[in-house]
């Protein structure tokens, strides 16, 4: 898939022609940049990496500053690999911006969705809970209740849904819509919400 990197900037709401309200993430789309070109011969494969969102050299190492002094741009904070470009129209310090999605109707985004930290079994899968919210007080009613056997199995089977780390993983939205591109501040605006914190960074392929 082609596509480039953006930032996730927040939420708003545009009205459309009909007068309908539309909630909308706007994502700053751009410009990417491009620092290499992987071939079947050097690489084994074919893609375009890309980087996005500038960064002070003395925050970044020796070796990708040689690596982004080749490709003849400034230091990048965010580098992904996409297969999808035509390489052959492509050179180094190439930009891409978010004129890229001019005549696209829907995209797919890719984030990292925000971490909850440590969660219950009610909040993280859903359970129900135990017992009558009311007659008497109790510590058991989101407590996620029999996990196993006794004398057998007498273990806890793998992949039981129980309490633990909730959020902080990678998640694809797919076939979200594009209300608006805004070319002179390379904003992209889909309909709805994507996975990700404001600030965090998405890659948004066509």
């Amino acid at each position: 898939m082609s596509g480039i990197i953006g930032k996730k900037v927040g939420m708003t709401q545009v009205f459309e022609a009909d007068g309908k309200m539309t909630p909308v993430t706007v994502i700053e789309a751009g410009p990417c940049f491009v620092t290499q070109i992987k071939t079947m011969e050097n690489d084994g494969y074919i893609a375009v990496q890309l980087a996005f969102d500038d960064k002070k050299d003395k925050n970044t190492t020796a070796a990708l500053q040689g690596h982004f002094k080749k490709a003849t741009v400034t230091s990048k904070r965010k580098v992904v690999e996409f297969d999808g470009f035509d390489t052959n129209s492509l050179k180094l310090g190439d930009a891409i911006n978010v004129d890229f999605f001019n005549d696209v109707e829907f995209v797919d985004i890719v984030g990292v969705t925000k971490g909850k930290g440590f969660q219950g079994v009610v909040k993280r899968h859903g359970f129900a809970g135990i017992g009558d919210s009311t007659h008497g007080q109790h510590d058991r009613g989101r407590a996620p209740g029999s996990l196993g056997g006794s004398s057998y199995p007498a273990r806890v089977f793998k992949g039981l849904r129980m309490a633990g780390r909730m959020g902080g993983v990678n998640r694809k939205a797919r076939g979200i819509k594009v209300v608006k591109v805004i070319l002179e501040n390379n904003i992209l605006l889909v309909k709805g919400s994507v996975p990700g914190a404001n600030g965090s960074y998405l890659i948004i392929e066509k």
